[in-house]
């Protein structure tokens, strides 16, 4: 047997008054969802704990088996691993955006209208900087998808104690980095970090691709905002840890990263954007090749534009995405045979706070020996009547390995 988790990225919201008091999902017409519903044991899942709002990294690692607590030191070196840089003790490294910000330094887009497009030429011109005083630290930066990008500090007397630039929201300046404890490190980094992001606006503004942005009345990519900085964890091989043979399909550098950390092996896929304009299609043909033809017996897979959407306010955008990829991606899972099917989502990320929430999310599991309940239908509401109850991420894959015949006997 072989066993997919499949996440959707921010599945899980509230109910709208605009969609009748119900959620996307509930609204949504999902057939072959409700069909896994149907065929299969249902419940409702926090991916951390009840009412923890959980990042999409603290809930993947969670759900893969590892706990936050211990592994999560930020968000930078997965985004890091994701990308491909190779990083190494002593690193720090940091998530970025590339944002947009007016004359008074103002943040006016924190995501430069979802730039996606020529990132890589920024980054160029970006790798060139040289902050001074600062000319022992090597400064390294690698565009990811879309709008995000990912920083890497190596030098001597550097330290991960330090807040973030970003200031969440649009109508303010880029935040004043700060040590969070008072040592020389700490200080050197928060200054450091500091000046980086003024100079990185005057590294941008005038770039021809931003000129070209501004005369087609697009947001500049005018500035990169550092945030989630950590140092490299060290993390038991998930083969190891449940003797499989893994591999990650995802569309964005943080969830990879989380699957290189966990010596998975990567499977990308061409036309993955992250966003809801990505190639489903492409994703569905690789998820069925890759089970069909290769020796993988566990794939984690990452589709994430349901949490953009969620993150815009975007209710007709969430509720089509969703539909779209119960038909092309869903519909495909269907078809495979000998494998155990997870379905369900990280966190929830409601329209109605454009933020993930402590909200628990759907969770439906099919496959040979699954104890099938009563539900029919895949959402927040019917789901929670379904035999699972309500479990932890961290509970996950012991109950795949165990439907999965993959699981040791505990005792004698």
């Amino acid at each position: 047997m072989k066993g997919i988790i499949l996440i959707m990225d921010g599945l899980g919201d509230r109910p709208l008054k605009e969609l009748a008091n119900q959620t996307p999902l509930q609204k949504a017409n999902t057939p072959n969802m409700d069909k896994m519903a149907e065929r299969g044991i249902n419940g409702i899942m926090d991916s951390i704990s009840p009412g923890i709002r959980p990042g999409s990294d603290t809930a993947h690692i969670s759900i893969l088996g590892y706990n936050p607590y211990e592994v999560y030191t930020g968000r930078g070196p997965f985004e890091a691993s994701g990308v491909g840089l190779d990083i190494v003790p002593g690193d720090v490294a940091f998530r970025c955006n590339f944002s947009t910000v007016d004359d008074d330094f103002i943040v006016t887009d924190r995501r430069a209208g979802r730039i996606r497009d020529n990132t890589a030429e920024l980054i160029e011109s970006l790798n060139k900087m040289v902050i001074p005083g600062y000319e022992d630290v090597e400064i390294i930066f690698k565009e990811s998808t879309g709008h995000r990008a990912v920083l890497v500090l190596r030098g001597e007397n550097l330290s991960d104690e330090i807040t973030d630039a970003d200031p969440k929201v649009v109508g303010k300046a880029p935040k004043t980095v700060v040590p969070t404890n008072d040592t020389p490190h700490a200080k050197r980094t928060a200054d450091l970090l500091n000046k980086l992001v003024k100079h990185s606006h005057n590294f941008l503004k005038d770039h021809p691709i931003n000129l070209n942005r501004i005369k087609n009345n697009e947001p500049p990519a005018n500035i990169i905002i550092p945030r989630g900085v950590g140092l490299v964890p060290e993390v038991e091989s998930l083969n190891e840890k449940y003797n499989i043979n893994s591999a990650c399909i995802a569309e964005t550098g943080l969830i990879m990263g989380i699957g290189r950390f966990a010596g998975m092996e990567i499977i990308e896929v061409e036309g993955a954007t992250g966003g809801i304009d990505t190639n489903l299609d492409n994703i569905a043909s690789t998820i069925v090749d890759s089970v069909n033809n290769t020796d993988y017996d566990f794939f984690l897979i990452n589709i994430d534009g349901a949490d953009e959407a969620g993150h815009d306010g975007m209710v007709k955008e969430k509720l089509e995405f969703i539909e779209k990829v119960d038909e092309v991606v869903i519909s495909k899972l269907l078809e495979l045979e000998n494998v155990v099917i997870i379905l369900t989502a990280d966190h929830s990320t409601p329209i109605s706070i454009m933020d993930h929430s402590g909200d628990p999310v759907p969770i439906v599991i099919n496959g040979e020996g699954v104890r099938v309940d009563d539900v029919t239908r895949f959402n927040e509401i019917d789901s929670a009547k379904g035999g699972l109850s309500r479990i932890k991420g961290s509970d996950l894959m012991n109950i795949l390995m165990d439907l999965m015949n993959n699981s040791s006997k505990f005792g004698a």
